[in-house]
């Protein structure tokens, strides 16, 4: 099993080594590969996804990435800027399904921004579109504006567009996710004014008729980002476009306690993977050893689970941030009253006393 580790910049390194000595207490064959991409990359190789980072990441089963980003990059040419590596990667690795879970631990319900009895329990798939919409489509650019009223100003300008198999393909990884949950899809979309959107909405519900054992219902962006805070246990799976996907996907992390602990997998039609936090690399705390590990350490066990085939190793890392959270043990962005506070090492340290004690007393 060859994993390509991808640490990247700010907090990336500090979350992914945590990751990384998890996955080392399994007692599995791993072969591990660090390259650099992103800002470093870009600082070292002048390119944020240089070749050597690229072909390293093709070759791998799965991909564990970091973070990428700095502010000191925003003036670079777009692209030499350190997001492009992520975007490069998804490209070239063909990442059309990305998996973001919202699951809101019991022992986290008071870190919530919303009310505890609307997240007890609460257990949602967001599934993104990760290859087309408007952030790959063409054409975009800067000129001066055609037409209108303020013809002959300087324009920006970006293209939303979907093709029928790019729908189809991650309308069926919905509709199968959704039979192994509670056999619900929400689709989101916002087909009253955009006209990618009908047809979003077309092909999602043609796809759902080969699915006659899941409920789909269909509900525009504005009213979904209103009902995940309104009722976010309404919810199951969730299917929807690129740019909406992750705004959503960010407003459902907050439902959980943190963006720090939720993670995402990134798939391919082969399952190759790029597993993620799905936070930033948050460079004003970067080194100060107090960042949220967890949502890489599952993002890890997403990996095992769905790119190499390890599904009772995966349980055991769940099995373990779950045991650290019971004894109370929090970094800052979780913390509350009446329980202690730890850093990124302490935390990951945690987590591997919780497999080992577990692996000692089975034995």
């Amino acid at each position: 099993m060859k994993i390509a580790v991808l640490p990247g910049d700010g907090i990336g390194t500090e979350i992914v080594a945590e990751a990384v000595k998890v996955l080392q207490v399994l007692d599995l064959q791993f072969e591990m590969e660090t390259a650099d991409v992103g800002g470093v990359a870009y600082d070292r190789h002048g390119h944020p996804l240089p070749e050597a980072t690229l072909k390293l990441a093709k070759e791998a089963d799965a991909v564990l990435f970091g973070a990428v980003g700095d502010w000191k990059y925003d003036k670079l040419e777009r692209q030499f800027r350190p997001e492009q590596a992520i975007l490069g990667l998804r490209r070239n690795l063909g990442l059309f399904a990305n998996f973001r879970p919202a699951i809101c631990y019991e022992q986290l319900t008071h870190a919530s921004s919303l009310k505890p009895e609307l997240v007890s329990g609460l257990d949602i798939l967001i599934i993104r579109e990760l290859t087309g919409d408007i952030y790959f489509g063409q054409p975009r650019g800067r000129r001066a504006s055609p037409d209108g009223a303020f013809a002959g100003a300087e324009e920006a300008f970006d293209t939303m567009r979907y093709t029928r198999p790019e729908i189809e393909r991650i309308a069926h990884v919905a509709f199968q996710a959704a039979r192994k949950r509670s056999k619900r899809v929400t689709s989101v979309d916002k087909a009253n004014v955009l006209e990618t959107f009908q047809f979003w909405k077309d092909v999602v519900t043609e796809v759902g008729q080969q699915y006659p054992d899941v409920k789909l219902d269909h509900m525009y962006v504005d009213n979904a980002a209103m009902q995940l805070v309104k009722q976010p246990k309404a919810f199951d799976v969730v299917v929807t476009g690129n740019m909406f996907g992750d705004i959503l996907s960010d407003e459902a992390a907050m439902l959980t306690g943190s963006i720090g602990m939720l993670p995402s997998a990134s798939l391919n039609a082969s399952s190759q993977g790029l597993y993620e936090p799905s936070h930033g690399s948050a460079p004003d705390i970067a080194g100060k050893g107090i960042a949220n590990p967890l949502a890489t350490i599952l993002s890890a066990a997403m990996m095992l689970r769905f790119s190499l085939n390890q599904p009772h190793a995966a349980d055991r890392i769940e099995s373990a941030v779950k045991d650290v959270l019971a004894q109370g043990l929090r970094t800052a962005d979780i913390w509350s009253e009446g329980t202690r506070k730890v850093g990124t090492r302490e935390m990951g340290d945690a987590v591997v006393a919780a497999i080992t004690k577990k692996t000692i007393t089975k034995s």
